[in-house]
């Protein structure tokens, strides 16, 4: 498959394509996700486009600046009003740390101990995921059932991720997909078609932060706006995150957990986000995938399932997660959305939408009830600037997909309560 991008500086995270084809530019329906879904021309797809209801709500200042660390908004009393009642529940005896280019950077900090279970701070195989403080769940790491993948993607929607997204279509496959706040405002339309192909979505914040560098207000809105974002884009509120980096401690999961948001982080990591970065070469990232695969033939994983980290950041990464598809496949029993991996059957706030548990998943009921759920309506109209372009994209096929996992869910009277609050 050849892998090609154009990359524009203007947005913090590269968006590019799987590509295979020249397809010729056309007229495309740039106003619905059925619409957005079909273009295959990805300098197309990544052309800007203007959608009303996200227009009117950035324009009416119902959101941080796009790309700029979230921060609470002052007019906002709805959010200010949630924050108030979240935050008696915040430790203030966990300060913040390091800064936001970097949590790690000039920390004094006790590792040994790790008072704070500061996920960031751990070594390889040796990363804090049960809470120190009391009344806060353990971090999700791994899958319960045996030889099983949660299967996911950070850093979308990606403004060309078409031809990925047929892929997994084609693969009958589902995934979870961890979404930036201000790609969601972006490309809402793309953030639309993980909802229509019955993906799970959770958050993975706003700007893409070390979110334990943040002060608490400022980690509460990094979440809050994300979730308002991708409840205005797609009609539903994630009950999952992911800290970029996997940068969370007690204070974080505490701000996370009043916002009924689980924490997701992992067990291995494809490095395929650091390809041509730190000395890591294409090489190394196939190596890392084969770690993973190693690990499931060699039978680490017949009492428990792994979750491995790979991105929709790029043409790249996609690109490397279609090449090693049939292989994971191949290794392992299931690979699941993490959400059907754990039985979370409620994936969003709102009762319209239900996941299949994992029982029913790896029987071939992949969906169960997204029929009901639907995306808000709206026209929206194309617009001559770009955000960001690549070049275009064309689908591969692999073979057939499998299945997977499960536990636990929400109750109607906090996600009653909730969905009332997030109410633009």
């Amino acid at each position: 498959m050849q892998l090609s991008s154009l990359i524009n500086p203007s947005r913090a995270l590269t968006a590019c394509t799987l590509a295979a084809l020249a397809v010729p530019a056309l007229a495309q329906d740039r106003t619905t996700e059925q619409g957005e879904a079909q273009i295959t021309d990805a300098t197309q797809e990544c052309t800007a486009y203007s959608y009303p209801s996200v227009a009117a709500a950035v324009a009416a200042g119902q959101f941080p600046p796009i790309w700029q660390n979230a921060s609470l908004l002052p007019s906002d009393s709805t959010a200010q009003a949630l924050w108030a009642k979240i935050s008696p529940s915040v430790p203030t005896n966990i300060q913040p740390k390091g800064n936001r280019a970097s949590s790690l950077a000039n920390v004094t900090y006790d590792a040994v101990t790790d008072p704070d279970c500061w996920w960031t701070i751990g070594t390889a195989g040796h990363k804090c995921t049960t809470p120190k403080l009391a009344g806060l769940p353990n971090d999700t790491w791994f899958m319960p059932e045996p030889m099983t993948v949660g299967y996911g993607f950070d850093d979308g929607p990606n403004c060309s991720h078409n031809a990925f997204y047929d892929f997994l279509t084609e693969q009958n496959q589902k995934a979870t997909m961890y979404y930036i706040g201000s790609n969601v405002l972006d490309w809402p339309l793309e953030a639309q078609r993980a909802l229509a192909d019955g993906h799970e979505i959770c958050v993975h914040t706003w700007s893409h932060p070390y979110m334990t560098s943040f002060p608490s207000p400022d980690a509460f809105a990094e979440l809050y706006y994300t979730m308002q974002a991708i409840k205005l884009a797609t009609g539903v509120t994630p009950t999952c995150w992911r800290p970029p980096y996997g940068d969370v401690d007690d204070r974080i999961r505490a701000i996370a957990k009043g916002l009924g948001l689980r924490t997701i982080v992992w067990g291995y990591d494809s490095n395929d986000w650091q390809n041509g970065l730190n000395g890591i070469t294409d090489a190394d990232v196939d190596n890392f995938y084969q770690q993973f695969v190693n690990n499931a033939t060699s039978g680490n994983f017949n009492s428990a399932g792994g979750i491995i980290l790979t991105h929709e950041l790029n043409n790249y990464t996609m690109s490397k997660a279609v090449e090693w598809y049939p292989k994971i496949k191949a290794a392992f029993k299931s690979i699941v959305p993490v959400g059907v991996g754990l039985n979370q059957t409620q994936p969003y706030v709102e009762t319209n939408y239900s996941l299949p548990n994992f029982e029913q998943y790896v029987s071939g009921h992949l969906t169960a009830n997204p029929s009901n759920a639907s995306a808000p309506s709206n026209t929206s109209s194309s617009s001559s600037s770009s955000s960001n372009s690549s070049t275009s994209g064309g689908s591969s096929s692999a073979q057939s997909a499998a299945s997977s996992l499960a536990v636990g869910s929400w109750t109607a009277a906090f996600a009653a309560v909730f969905a009332a609050a997030l109410v633009l």
